[in-house]
């Protein structure tokens, strides 16, 4: 019986996301991480929905078919979803942030990958450790090693 590759599970806060897939530069490096089987990402059905609306935000002048192409391409064959039966409320400073919180419960992951502060000094969530995405590439390059 062959043994399947335990990968590290993360949740993409949606900045750090977009960042990953729409601007070439160090977190692009987040995005070759799942291609390569490396990392399994994770959406709930809210998180899934703020990044699909951010995608159509007109300072990306994304069209309706490149959003449909990142989708199908980029963002579907790769990432898993989770469904959140329990909503996690009063961890971030800003009640919307804690959609990320309550993906990360619910499947378990590994890290939450943040571009944003408030979020970040959260610090942990049970096992869940949130941190930047600079912070997430090295600990990736130091787990190949």
């Amino acid at each position: 019986m062959v043994k399947k590759k335990t990968t590290i599970k993360v949740i993409l806060d949606t900045n750090v996301l977009i960042s990953a897939l729409l601007f070439k530069g160090q977190l692009s490096e987040i995005a070759d991480l799942w291609k390569r089987n490396e990392i399994t990402p994770f959406f709930s059905r809210q998180t899934f929905e703020e990044f699909t609306s951010v995608l159509k935000y007109p300072k990306f002048s994304l069209s309706a078919e490149e959003i449909e192409v990142i989708l199908v391409d980029e963002i579907l064959p790769y990432f898993e979803v989770v469904d959140v039966k329990e909503e996690v409320h009063g961890v971030c400073q800003d009640p919307d942030d804690d959609k990320f919180i309550s993906c990360a419960a619910a499947s378990s992951a590994d890290y939450l990958v943040s571009g944003d502060a408030k979020v970040i000094e959260v610090g942990r969530y049970g096992s869940c450790i949130i941190t930047t995405a600079t912070e997430f590439i090295k600990i990736i390059k130091k787990t190949r090693k």
